[in-house]
């Protein structure tokens, strides 16, 4: 049975510094994935339906309920805390 081991970032506190960086990672998350939905036939729908390709997260970003952007900063923190604690700098140039 498969048993996921990620990196473990539990020690890793994102800098304030890197907030503005991990917005940016948020939204671009959901813009690939919005993007991958669409080019697979999908549109938007008030409620999801798998056989109808319908998806009430088909929206911009920033209309997206506090819920679902949670979930896409928590996908690019996580990104961010692994490229720390594997020893890289992230600095804005």
């Amino acid at each position: 049975m498969y048993q996921p081991e990620p990196i473990d970032t539990s020690k890793v506190n994102l800098p304030q510094s890197l907030e503005e960086l991990l917005e940016l990672l948020s939204y671009n998350t959901h813009e690939v994935w919005a993007q991958q939905r669409i080019s697979d036939g999908w549109i938007y729908g008030a409620e999801r339906d798998d056989v109808k390709k319908l998806h009430p997260c088909l929206i911009p970003y920033e209309d997206l309920a506090e819920s679902e952007k949670t979930y896409d900063r928590n996908t690019a923190r996580e990104v961010l805390k692994v490229i720390l604690a594997s020893g890289f700098k992230i600095e804005k140039v």
